[in-house]
């Protein structure tokens, strides 16, 4: 059966009605057959919730490609092999990771689009709705402001994770992208994805020999993979773009 989607604008001070819960007859119907992408911060906070390395977790439950339209790996979550292609976190009673859940179902019905001004400087972003003609949950009564589903939902650090990694993948960078080596490509996705194998590379290789990290923050790095994330934004754009993110070691 094909479905309608209606997209519409959400000013900043908009509202609009929208609940979902185990009552509606659609109820985990939007969590099957669908093309999922992962971001980085997605992949932390799943792998995690499973208690999976980053390998083991991205071997079991997600497949990797080129996005041919800008030359970098992409994630996406493997559905599951039945029928109806679920996908392999979704149960009777509903997202068995709901706490962990990826940004793009956290978001839904929204959706936001995100502009990187200039180095480091917050993101000018909108939002808008994504009205899906099976979905029952227009049809509730709860009311909500932008700003009530964003803290309810739990977007803040999503976005803001999500936003350094577009600082790597828009804006300036994507002129060169398309011209990365193999190797280079090959690098993305470890930092990006595959924090394990990112953290053994700062501290069991020269990598410390070569630029300088605080003994704080290598402590950090030893034991938060979202601060080793962050750090491996930063590195990436020395590594792949020659931005000052990073401090040589004085030689």
């Amino acid at each position: 059966m094909n479905h309608e989607t209606k997209i519409s604008p959400l000013p900043q001070e908009g509202t609009f009605r929208f609940a979902c819960h185990k009552s509606l007859p659609c109820f985990t119907k939007c969590c099957a057959d669908l093309e999922l992408v992962l971001t980085p911060y997605d992949v932390v906070r799943l792998k995690a919730r499973l208690g999976l390395s980053s390998d083991t977790f991205l071997e079991k439950y997600t497949a990797a490609s080129v996005e041919q339209s800008y030359g970098m790996p992409v994630i996406k979550l493997k559905m599951n092999t039945d029928e109806s292609h679920r996908c392999p976190f979704v149960t009777a009673n509903g997202c068995s990771v709901y706490e962990d859940r990826p940004g793009a179902c956290r978001i839904y019905p929204l959706g936001r689009a995100a502009l990187k001004v200039h180095e480091g400087l917050r993101a000018g972003e909108s939002y808008f709705l994504v009205a899906e003609s099976h979905c029952m949950g227009w049809n509730e009564g709860k009311k909500w402001t932008l700003r009530q589903w964003i803290m309810d939902q739990g977007l803040c650090e999503y976005n803001y994770m999500n936003d350094l990694f577009q600082d790597i993948i828009a804006g300036c960078h994507i002129r060169t992208i398309n011209t990365l080596s193999d190797q280079k490509l090959k690098m993305f996705y470890m930092a990006c994805y595959s924090v394990d194998d990112f953290r053994r590379f700062v501290f069991e290789t020269t990598f410390l020999d070569r630029f300088y990290i605080s003994h704080e923050l290598q402590i950090r790095l030893k034991g938060d993979d979202i601060e080793l994330l962050k750090f491996a934004f930063r590195w990436l754009r020395f590594a792949l773009f020659g931005d000052r993110t990073v401090t040589l070691c004085n030689r």
